[in-house]
């Protein structure tokens, strides 16, 4: 449920003492509306937030995408718009880069836009593969070029070949999906994780469609309410985001869970830039997003230690002892 005009600012004042008091370190992105999704260019050098502006299912055509530049700063907040020119964007919610094409899911659509211009390239339709509505929410892209698209109504997985005029096929339709969310191809295997919304599990899919659950609520636990993100740092730890709990979980490759944040207002579809090991976080219900350092394996603490959000760079760590024997 949205936030309240109440609970909006309260939350986004506690936002800015977590997560910003590390200015060297992290971004802060205001001005925006409802973001989705935010990716980063795999150079590293720019970064696009997603905002559907509205409601999540209206055709509206006022939704638009927000383009950074390498520090985190707008270039141009709405560089893509719906209702300008000749351009349709309802609700524009996950994001995919392949080369020159910005890929965005739009409800039944997935529209690719030249991510230097702005100027629509294509349009893939998707309302002829299924009887029932198609309401698209996040699109991932393999090292190759192919595309995945989550349908979270549906409980559908999408895949799309873009050098086969974009052909659309049907990878998978399964109840266990619940709801999948926010997808990412996994750095190391090539498949792709699902994260579910209704049921808080962690999906993997082969190419051929096989699926397997990695992780789930268990039957006295509910480590996880509505996942909405996901995706893997440089060295193929998992990211996932809670949006409801206001979590930011770590799964290591020793499949270790950790909480690095919480408490924040809505996280939605993270994302992660690999180049520079940063997270990108938007905060839906505050029209708000963030850049912020991670933690490298080479700093990370052993697993007995209890971990902060100084380990993440979301607070300034704690000054170092000093050395024994050292005078005042």
């Amino acid at each position: 449920m949205p936030l309240s005009s109440y609970q909006q600012p309260f939350l986004f004042a506690a936002l800015l003492l977590i997560a910003f008091t590390v200015p060297s370190e992290a971004a802060q992105i205001t001005g925006l509306e409802s973001p989705n999704s935010f990716v980063g260019d795999p150079s590293g050098k720019e970064y696009f937030i997603s905002n559907i502006n509205g409601e999540p299912d209206a055709r509206d055509n006022n939704g638009f995408i927000t383009k950074l530049n390498t520090e985190g700063k707008v270039i141009a907040l709405k560089f893509i718009q719906g209702g300008v020119t000749d351009t349709v964007l309802h609700a524009p919610k996950g994001m995919a880069l392949v080369g020159p094409i910005l890929y965005v899911t739009d409800l039944d659509q997935l529209k690719g836009f030249d991510k230097t211009t702005g100027k629509l390239v294509t349009t893939v339709s998707f309302s002829s593969l299924t009887r029932t509505s198609v309401s698209l929410t996040d699109v991932a892209a393999t090292p190759t070029g192919l595309l995945y698209a989550s349908d979270q109504t549906a409980n559908s997985i999408y895949r799309i070949t873009p050098s086969d005029s974009h052909r659309v096929e049907l990878l998978l339709h399964d109840d266990r999906l619940a709801g999948p969310a926010g997808i990412a191809i996994n750095p190391r295997t090539n498949h792709l994780i699902a994260v579910s919304w209704d049921k808080g599990k962690i999906l993997e899919i082969t190419p051929d469609g096989q699926l397997t659950e990695l992780e789930s609520n268990g039957f006295f636990t509910s480590r996880f309410q509505n996942l909405s993100g996901v995706d893997f740092d440089q060295w193929g730890n998992m990211y996932v985001s809670d949006l409801t709990k206001g979590k930011i979980w770590r799964m290591t490759r020793d499949r270790r869970f950790q909480v690095i944040a919480e408490y924040l207002p809505a996280p939605a579809d993270i994302g992660i830039d690999r180049i520079n090991n940063l997270i990108l976080v938007p905060y839906h219900y505050v029209h708000a997003a963030e850049m912020n350092g991670l933690e490298t394996p080479s700093s990370a603490k052993s697993k007995g230690e209890k971990r902060t959000l100084a380990d993440y760079g979301f607070i300034p760590p704690p000054p170092k002892p000093e050395a024994e024997g050292t005078k005042k």
